[in-house]
């Protein structure tokens, strides 16, 4: 399926569409978010995460590779949506690794056991060898105009 959004305002409301329709699996919810620099991947992010109930300002984890936010025990769902019955979500920047080993350093494999893990993995391909299939694979594009193109696979 394929979007195309106008607006960062249209851009965030199709990420909170998307957080709204996530239900945890027998281990973790890995979304994959692929796109050139600039594309959304973590403003996309971002709007998952406030969604999602997190008030803590949510920053690209390029530098520190992982950042992990517990999410509210309250069941309102932000804008009005049932809550997903996720308690973490774990928000990975794989830009500066090189290969999919280099996630054993953030227990990696720890993780993506946990079914009350959301994970969501900006430059999967650069790890690509050691990710299980994905739950979601998203694809952003960004354009001159400032519109993007969100592709779910």
């Amino acid at each position: 399926m394929e979007k195309s959004v106008a607006t960062l305002s249209e851009f965030e409301a199709e990420a909170v569409r998307f957080a709204s329709q996530l239900m945890p699996h027998e281990q973790a919810t890995l979304v994959t978010l692929s796109g050139e620099l600039g594309a959304g991947k973590t403003a996309f992010a971002k709007a998952i995460a406030r969604a999602l109930g997190i008030e803590e300002i949510v920053t690209s984890p390029t530098f520190v590779l992982e950042k992990i936010y517990l999410l509210p025990e309250e069941k309102a769902f932000n804008y009005g949506m049932p809550k997903p019955s996720f308690k973490r979500l774990v928000h990975i920047d794989a830009y500066r690794l090189e290969r999919g080993s280099d996630l054993n350093a953030l227990g990696f494999d720890e993780l993506v056991r946990d079914a009350d893990n959301l994970i969501l993995l900006e430059w999967p391909e650069k790890v690509a060898d050691a990710l299980p299939a994905p739950a979601v694979r998203i694809a952003l594009a960004s354009h001159p105009d400032g519109s993007r193109t969100i592709s779910y696979g």
